[in-house]
């Protein structure tokens, strides 16, 4: 092989190392571009989520301090917090809670609404001016097995032992609205919640020992009557009836007992049957002493005649 041959056989193998080399450092530099690249995107991802959740937060008026009843509120007393839920009544704008005077003292961080300027606890503002909220002791049994809900409608049904063996039992009030179970309360007369539930609370309800009902006005006083002449037990009406519906709407009043029961009644009145009276045997007809029909008898030295 001449010497001209070797050296363009040279040339050669120089070029194509280059231009591996060159490949070689083009293939190790693509990935590096990639991977600068991706951490920009996952910067920016954050920020267009924080973005769009807080477009969904609501704006709630809060008491920056503890407000004292009886004191007009000021803007320094106030500031908003924009939440994810916003409590149902709960006031938007500084403005609307500004001069407001609370009824009650109002602890620094919660949220206001009207029901924090109005006189009055969340019962009383759960019934109507014709109706009164009383409260009966229920247990398991008495209680629907423990799972009534405030909102449900319930008859309260009284049982009686009565004398003589003769027990009853009767619905001494019908259609009754249940306002609270236990702790837990129901919504009040225009539907808003007395009680906002904070997330992740469970109520507790299996345990209740008191439940209070709206009565109406005329219909109290036998209520009460019927928990001192007899037991008492609640009967769950069915949701088919939409019988809070009709009570919000305004189409619902009270329903009708019999007549004779509607005001004040005795307590006797209550019973199903009269009590039975025990049957006195004659006594036995005695005749003075003498002749006659009869039977003689003799006490000592007195005679009478008695028949039989």
């Amino acid at each position: 092989m001449s010497s001209r041959m070797t050296i363009a056989l040279a040339a050669v193998l120089l070029l194509g190392a280059l231009l591996a080399g060159y490949w070689g450092v083009v293939l190790s530099s693509a990935p590096q571009a990639v991977q600068t690249a991706e951490p920009v995107a996952s910067s920016e991802t954050p920020s267009l989520t924080s973005d769009a959740a807080d477009k969904l937060r609501t704006p709630v008026v809060v008491a920056a301090r503890e407000l004292s009843p009886f004191v007009a509120v000021t803007a320094e007393d106030l500031r908003v917090e924009e939440l994810r839920i916003a409590p149902p009544g709960s006031f938007s704008k500084v403005e609307d809670v500004i001069g407001r005077r609370p009824w009650t003292p109002v602890p620094a961080g919660s949220w206001l609404g009207p029901a924090s300027f109005e006189a009055g606890g969340p019962l009383a503002h759960m019934i109507r001016a014709d109706e009164r909220a009383v409260a009966v002791p229920v247990d398991e049994v008495v209680g629907g097995g423990g799972h009534l809900r405030p909102g449900d409608y319930v008859d309260v049904l009284l049982f009686l032992r009565g004398e003589g063996g003769q027990p009853s039992a009767q619905v001494a009030v019908p259609a009754l609205r249940l306002l609270s179970f236990g702790e837990n309360l129901g919504p009040d007369s225009d539907g808003r919640a007395s009680k906002p539930a904070k997330e992740g609370e469970q109520v507790e309800t299996r345990k209740a020992s008191t439940a209070v009902l709206a009565v109406p006005e005329t219909q109290v006083t036998r209520l009460m009557l019927a928990s001192q002449a007899g037991s008492l037990r609640l009967a769950v009406r069915s949701a088919d009836e939409r019988l809070l519906e009709r009570y919000q709407t305004g189409e619902l009043s009270a329903m009708p007992v019999d007549a004779a029961s509607r005001n004040l009644i005795p307590l006797e009145s209550l019973n199903a049957a009269p009590a039975p009276r025990r049957v006195v045997a004659p006594a036995p007809v005695v005749v003075s002493a003498g002749k006659g029909p009869g039977v003689a008898v003799y006490r000592g030295a007195e005679l009478t005649r008695q028949i039989p």
